[in-house]
């Protein structure tokens, strides 16, 4: 059997997520391989319910921020909404039907936000 040489530690429970490449935490990645903007642009809101036990889900996705930009918006959405969430693969998650006042935070914030989905 050969070895994979990408393989190791993705995420540890004393930091969280972590780089491949350098090893670090993200927020203190060294290699700056995780700085790419992931988003394109074009901000879209949507609710899901799919594959969460039938709880609901605000999605926001497009964001062309940094990972650690993204992850201060979503700190500050959830703020707004009163609520819990995360941000994974470039897509900030928050608990519950939000959809509206996420739209209006993030107007409000300088983004032109579209509804998508139900």
């Amino acid at each position: 059997m050969q070895r994979n040489s990408s393989g190791g530690l993705v995420y540890s429970t004393e930091v969280g997520r972590t780089c491949p490449t350098c090893r670090q935490a993200i927020a203190a990645c060294t290699c700056k391989t995780q700085s790419a903007i992931i988003g394109d642009g074009q901000v879209r809101v949507s609710r899901q319910t799919k594959g969460r036990g039938g709880k609901t889900v605000t999605l926001v996705k497009g964001l062309a921020l940094d990972p650690l930009a993204l992850a201060q918006l979503g700190k500050q959405l959830r703020g707004a909404c009163g609520s819990g969430g995360t941000v994974k693969d470039g897509v900030i998650e928050i608990q519950g039907d939000h959809c509206d006042l996420v739209m209006a935070t993030l107007s409000k914030l300088g983004h032109s936000p579209q509804r998508s989905g139900n």
